[in-house]
Order: structure tokens, then sequence, then C-alpha cells
């Protein structure tokens, strides 16, 4: 059986890049809850990344590229206005990939649009599986824990704005940090996803 309490990895990249990720970052206090809960399940990486909505996985560009990364991904903040996100209850993607997550209940067009138009230009790339978003909270630990996991937090729900979304840098040291945040275009409100009655 794997030893989830092992050390936290050395993450070895080719001199002159760096690996980043884009994600919608989860105000408190809904961050902590959905931290602790994948603390519990002894997931090592409840501590490297904080939750969030990934819109870019780990991908990697070369130091020189960054300004032209953080120009595009600017462009395509600014298209977007103001949403708001509804996270609500558990899911899974097993038996594929041994996770388990919080689902998006609201927002899902609004990240799908952003997702879409990150992953053109400089950031252009292939996915291995369809776009789903999601907060993950249980990854590659043994079924029992993604069990609690999935359980524990079954009756999570948690509505909030989101007005930017974060670039994370994946230090050598195996954790993700915030390097820069882009605003979505200005508006007076977080609009909803077509369709979704107010009160879903």
């Amino acid at each position: 059986m794997t030893d989830h309490t092992q050390a936290i990895p050395i993450v070895r990249r080719d001199p002159g890049t760096l690996r980043i990720g884009v994600a919608v970052g989860i105000p408190e206090p809904w961050a902590t809850a959905l931290h602790d809960a994948r603390a519990r399940v002894g997931d090592p990486a409840a501590d490297l990344i904080a939750p969030h909505i990934t819109l870019l996985g780990p991908t990697t560009v070369r130091e020189d590229e960054l300004p032209a990364v953080h120009e595009h991904l600017a462009r395509v903040a600014a298209s977007q206005g103001p949403f708001v996100v509804h996270l609500r209850g558990t899911a899974s993607f097993r038996p594929v990939s041994p996770v388990v997550f919080v689902q998006v209940a609201e927002g899902i067009a609004a990240c799908e649009a952003l997702e879409g138009r990150i992953r053109t230009g400089v950031l252009a790339q292939e996915l291995r599986f369809h776009y789903h978003p999601h907060v993950t909270i249980a990854h590659d630990v043994p079924d029992p824990a993604l069990d609690q996991a999935f359980a524990e937090l079954a009756d999570f729900d948690a509505r909030f704005p989101v007005t930017d979304i974060q670039v994370y840098e994946h230090g050598d040291d195996g954790r993700w940090r915030v390097l820069a945040a882009h605003p979505l275009a200005p508006g007076d409100q977080p609009v909803r996803d077509a369709g979704e009655p107010a009160d879903s």
C-alpha cells in the first residue's frame, strides 16, 4: 500500500522553464473547509495547493514566454464577466480515476468558456479527458479514504462570485503558489448560467 504520509516530493524541471496552472480560487470560509476535508483523508496534496477549480492543468512554459502567457490570460479574463459558482455535493471519477470531488452545480458554462479560450494561442494543447469543472477533495488515496471524502462532504454547499482567474506556479518543493491574478471584465453583478434558476 502506498504511504500517503510520505515527504513532499522534489519536482525537477528543465532550466529556463516553469510549470504553471490556471484556476478559479475558492474563497474563505469554504477553502479551509475543503482543505481540511482533503487533509483528513490523508491526501498529501492538501498542503500543496489550495482548493480550486482547474481551468488549465499543469503546463510547462519557457520563462521567456511568461509575458506572452500573461498577456494571453489577461485577454481571456477580459472576455468574461464575473459569474456565480455554486458548489454542491460530491461525485467521483471512479473507476476511471481515483478521484472524489465537490461538484460545480452552477458556473459550469462560464468555466467551460474560460477553459476553452485559455487553451489557445501560446497555451494551445489537447486534453486527455473531456473538461469537467470540479473541486478535488481526494486523489490517489486508498478506497476507504475516497469513500470517507465522498460521505463527509455529501452535503457541502457554497455559493460565491468569481471576479478573477489565478495563475499558479509549481515550485521545486512541490507546492503550487499564486503567481498572478487576472480580473474578469468589469460588471456590476456576477452573471448566472443561462437558464439557471436564481434559487438553485
